[in-house]
């Protein structure tokens, strides 16, 4: 990953790391309450609203390459349950760690020598810039992970009946009587007959009314 431009120190999901210091084994412990960040989860299927209320726990630790950071997210996700299409709510936590580095050191912590003509830059690689580290790029993916693929309303949710759509968990003794293919064409055709000899019945004599009538 390319170093973070410009970071603003204004952005909740912005930490700063001068307090901490550069001193391998320097400790510090954070809390921090931010608004959830739009498209935080699995688009069309479940995440946190944008703005919702996301609770972070992080304990920033000072290492020789670069910032420790572990965490804990806890926030309250919603989405719809994929067997009977409820809407849903489910408390999430979401725990993480990532290094974030100096840019000006190697993996051990020196100061970067001239590179080498065969060196490639680590694309998946977070870096620390001016002493500031963006945590939204870690915290999407630990949210990702967090979050069921097929969210559902309750584990032992039977869905809905695939003839009329009714939730099966409201109606536990829901059924349809069934019809045998065998005899659905009898059927209709004994349909067709029933009608037939209505129709002979109500149907008068052509020229019976005007006979009377007379």
């Amino acid at each position: 990953m390319a170093l973070n431009a410009r970071l603003d120190h204004r952005n909740p999901l912005v930490f700063d790391t001068h307090e901490l210091g550069r001193r391998p084994g320097a400790l510090q412990r954070l809390t921090r309450a931010v608004d959830a960040p739009k498209d935080l989860g699995l688009q069309g299927v479940i995440g946190v609203p944008e703005g919702a209320p996301v609770e972070l726990e992080l304990r920033l630790e000072s290492v020789m390459e670069g910032v420790l950071v572990t965490g804990t997210a806890r926030a309250v996700a919603e989405g719809e349950c994929v067997r009977c299409l409820e809407p849903l709510q489910l408390e999430l936590e979401a725990d993480f760690q990532e290094m974030f580095s100096y840019p000006d050191a190697d993996d051990r912590g020196r100061p970067k020598g001239e590179p080498a003509d065969d060196a490639e830059e680590d694309e998946d690689r977070l870096f620390i810039e001016d002493g500031l580290f963006d945590l939204e790029p870690v915290l999407r993916d630990a949210v990702v992970l967090a979050l069921p693929m097929q969210p559902v309303c309750q584990e032992d949710c039977e869905g809905l009946c695939s003839e009329c759509g009714v939730r099966l968990s409201d109606e536990p003794g829901h059924h349809h009587d069934a019809v045998d293919i065998r005899w659905a064409a009898l059927q209709g055709l004994a349909g067709s007959l029933e009608d037939g000899e209505k129709d002979e019945i109500s149907g008068a004599e052509p020229g019976a009314d005007e006979k009377q009538e007379k």
